[in-house]
């Protein structure tokens, strides 16, 4: 009777598992259709690559700046309009 009741909760603990997995993943998923989108970023909000002497995330001088990057849902970056102009999936040399 024990192994019966011990069988039963590991494969409770399995189908446990397997679910939290599967919710998991569409949450995962939508996290990679993410892409790089330069020159949406406000001053100090870029993601990274904000050229030369900056470090990275955080560092670019001004907004829009056309050599810095933000994170943007993948497919919306040519369609974003900043008042310097629409995003770009390349730097945009300003």
């Amino acid at each position: 009777m024990k192994t019966q009741s011990i069988a039963a909760m590991a494969g409770l603990a399995l189908t446990a598992a397997v679910s939290a997995t599967m919710v998991a993943s569409p949450a995962a998923a939508q996290k990679t259709a993410m892409e790089k989108c330069y020159g949406v970023a406000k001053a100090g909000q870029n993601d990274c690559a904000a050229g030369p002497g900056t470090s990275c995330a955080g560092t670019s001088t001004t907004d829009y700046q056309g050599n810095a990057w933000k994170l943007v849902k993948k497919g919306t970056c040519t369609s974003i309009t900043t008042p310097k102009g629409k995003g770009s999936l390349t730097a945009i040399k300003r």
